[in-house]
């Protein structure tokens, strides 16, 4: 086994998710272990002599799974961070409301569907005001709060992301 080999191996068990892998081929014996914030693997050659050498191989750093969009049942959590006020200045009466998630806004369910809501509309919470599409899966953002629409902060399918301002709502 070649280090092209080990380290590609390396990468598969990273990927995979299993916490523990062991190999044994001819003169080589491998263990790969995951699962804690330092990843070990040992690479142990064994010549003709039987006498065993052990050589640490360089620690690979631990690889994050991709982040997935909350699901529905979580997105009401992330929600309630989603919304808060804006800065001062001629919109410091307004709450802004800001994307829980990255990913391409939508103003409509479908392209062939009317817009979820316009500037002047009056909304109540738990009102959806747009979906966020990210990795497939596209999520609903509720209003946390009731008011009036008074500004569309982003362009219909145009990439956002985390904590940026969608809209302005005066909640008087």
């Amino acid at each position: 086994m070649d280090l092209k080999e080990i380290q590609n191996l390396i990468k598969f068990v990273a990927k995979s998710g299993a916490s523990e892998v062991k190999l044994e081929t001819g003169d080589v014996k491998i263990t790969i272990k995951t699962g804690s914030d330092e990843k070990e693997t040992i690479v142990q050659h064994v010549p003709m002599g039987g006498q065993m050498q052990q050589m640490p191989a360089q620690p690979q750093p631990q690889q994050q799974p991709q982040q997935q969009a909350p699901a529905p049942s979580q997105e009401s959590d992330s929600q309630s961070k989603e919304e808060q006020k804006a800065p001062a200045g001629e919109d410091s009466n307004y709450i802004t409301v800001k994307s829980p998630i990255i990913g391409t806004f939508y103003r409509k369910p479908s392209p062939d569907k009317p817009t979820f809501v316009e500037v002047g509309d009056s909304i109540k919470e738990g009102d959806v005001l747009c979906v966020i599409e990210a990795m497939k899966l596209f999520n609903e953002i509720e209003s946390e709060v009731s008011g009036k629409i008074v500004k569309v902060l982003v362009d219909d399918s145009s990439p956002v992301e985390f904590d940026q301002p969608l809209f302005l709502v005066d909640p008087s």
